[in-house]
């Protein structure tokens, strides 16, 4: 018997509730909830505006099961409860079978340990967490370590220890395992593990000044020196977190949807610290508004996660003061949710949004028909036959310091990593990007002449006509007249999804539709190399600005320059030393202690 919705409809009520859409076999195909029922439900008879799943659906609606709530609040939760229970097929369920990492603190030991955990917290021990995931764990692992030296070994380990370890020399730990540390004083190093875990880091920092300042009353500056250090590490700690000095617990939850999948993100924030981000790939299979499916993605997670005091979204939520109330009761303390935030809230949300962005663009390049998208570029470049291969070049540098080329190679397969290569500039005016380009496609095409490399079908230039021109005249003068040259750039609004294609001699630039499989294929070629240059060019811009002078001296070698450093301290005592000075270094000779006080006093 057909479904008779005109009779249905008028029954409905408009208060909130749930409903339940089976088909003819009894079986629930969505749950959905609203706070007027009689509107939500009579919106999916309005066959305009209605996509293909929510058609296919509604073709095969046997029946409507409606259940009735109090308030928005209960019909969230009501909601929520039906969709893993029912598991109906056009519903985003959160499917996330890892457990999350927890820090174990092994208390039932004399002697505790410090280590990463998984699984359940009822054991012995302190648990800490849980956390986003494993990097963020062992990053605090590392910078704990650097603060206060816990050991982090296994137990079997620690048990058969007959001396010390490499962490002890490097003061990463204070070999409790030899008995080099007694068992009240290591206790009292716990204690402060424990403070730093809690976010007690102000606490923590006045404790560390106290104790370097007695130790310097009472003449034990090597104790001192220890706490100094101690404070330095923490300081870095606090520093390297993307916010310092707040003791705020909040989670970024953000929503992006793209080609038709969709992603939803929690960037967890605990003592104002990241610890990380989770995310969560679906398909928007009924086209539901952002907000409203982010709210019922909130509701899911913090079924089965700790809900923070604050919770930030990214876009907005439908009914943020019902998910609100909900997340409170949840809590069963105040929590707030916010979209319009300002300062390191607003920076949490860029972040977060940065982070998620990337995630959902590496999952859709990893199913990319690269194939059809190399197909759809051989026709719109005229190709009589198919492109086999694909070389594209970019140039990075800031303000024309240290200027790096890379070449990326893709094949039918897509990225062909291990061709990949980067090319030093030299001889080029600061910022001259034409010459550059010119450059470094004539030194790849030195190459393929020799015999050295396989030869390209296209050479993709990011840039626009001046570029490609160069590029042209590069092929050119190595008589390479059957590669192909075309240059893409955003154009003047610099947004991606805007680009123009340059071919040479063509002042007119080709413009292909946004969603052409060809013009993502060329957008997808230039974003990756212009990732592998600016790398490229970071790291060597690094290298350049942390060059040691004292490589410069001749017979100054990396062991010597260390010794050096670590006698004098730093480079300035060193520029100013005499030769009886730089003599009481080991491995220094007179010879070399004359040419280092030389060397300074030109340079």
């Amino acid at each position: 018997m057909p479904f008779d919705q005109k009779k249905f409809l008028v029954s409905l009520t408009k208060g909130p509730g749930v409903y339940v859409m089976k088909d003819p076999n009894g079986e629930p195909m969505y749950v959905g909830k609203a706070s007027n029922l009689k509107n939500r439900v009579s919106s999916y008879f309005n066959k305009t505006g209605q996509n293909n799943k929510t058609r296919l659906m509604m073709a095969n609606l046997a029946d409507i099961d409606i259940q009735r709530t109090r308030s928005e609040i209960e019909a969230l939760l009501l909601e929520n409860n039906l969709i893993k229970r029912l598991r109906p097929r056009f519903n985003i369920l959160l499917r996330d079978d890892k457990s999350y990492p927890h820090l174990r603190l092994s208390t039932d030991k004399q002697y505790p340990g410090l280590s990463l955990h998984r699984g359940g917290t009822r054991g012995k021990g302190r648990f800490f967490g849980p956390y986003a995931n494993t990097g963020s764990v062992r990053t605090i692992l590392g910078e704990l370590q650097k603060v206060i030296p816990i050991r982090q070994c296994h137990e079997t380990y620690f048990r058969n220890r007959s001396r010390p370890c490499l962490q002890y020399q490097i003061k990463r730990c204070s070999a409790p395992c030899v008995g080099l540390i007694s068992v009240a004083d290591y206790q009292h190093e716990v204690d402060q593990v424990v403070m730093l875990l809690q976010g007690k880091n102000r606490e923590i920092n006045v404790l560390f000044e106290k104790m370097m300042e007695k130790a310097a009353s009472e003449l034990d500056f090597e104790s001192a020196a220890m706490f100094r250090d101690r404070i330095g590490a923490l300081r870095k700690m606090q520093e390297s977190q993307y916010v310092s000095g707040t003791s705020q617990n909040a989670d970024v939850a953000g929503m992006l949807e793209k080609e038709g999948s969709v992603l939803f993100s929690v960037m967890q924030i605990r003592s104002g610290q990241n610890l990380g981000s989770r995310h969560f790939i679906h398909k928007n299979l009924l086209n539901l508004a952002s907000g409203q499916l982010l709210q019922n993605l909130l509701v899911q997670y913090y079924q089965n996660h700790v809900v923070p005091t604050e919770v930030i979204t990214t876009p907005a939520v439908e009914g943020a003061r019902v998910l609100e109330a909900f997340l409170t009761s949840q809590a069963k303390r105040k929590v707030s949710v916010k979209s319009r935030v300002r300062s390191h809230r607003a920076r949490w949300l860029e972040l977060a949004t940065l982070t998620a962005t990337d995630h959902l663009d590496r999952h859709l390049l990893a199913g990319v028909d690269n194939l059809g998208r190399i197909e759809d570029l051989s026709r719109v470049l005229g190709f009589a036959d198919r492109i086999e291969r694909i070389e594209c070049f970019d140039i990075s540098h800031t303000l024309g310091e240290t200027p790096v080329a890379s070449c990326v190679v893709f094949d039918l397969a897509g990225p062909v990593s291990s061709e990949y290569r980067r090319f030093n500039i030299r001889g080029v005016s600061a910022g001259d990007d034409y010459e550059a380009i010119r450059q470094v496609v004539s030194r790849r095409m030195a190459k393929v002449r020799e015999g050295q490399g396989k030869k390209p079908d296209l050479l993709v230039i990011d840039g626009g006509l001046g570029q490609v021109n160069k590029a042209y005249s590069a092929l050119q003068e190595h008589l390479l007249h059957d590669i192909t040259v075309v240059g893409i750039a955003k154009g003047r609004s610099r947004k991606s999804g805007r680009e123009q294609l340059f071919l040479p001699g063509k002042r007119t630039p080709l413009i292909l539709p946004v969603d052409a499989p060809a013009r993502l294929l060329l957008q997808h070629v230039r974003d990756e190399a212009h990732r592998f240059a600016i790398t490229g060019h970071r790291k060597k811009r690094s290298a350049a600005r942390i060059h040691s002078r004292l490589e410069d001296v001749p017979g100054i070698g990396s062991k010597k320059r260390h010794a050096l450093l670590r006698h004098f301290g730093g480079m300035r005592p060193i520029a100013h030393a005499t030769i009886d000075e730089l003599l009481k270094v080991d491995g220094i000779n007179k010879q070399l202690a004359k040419r280092i006080v030389e060397y300074f006093q030109v340079n």
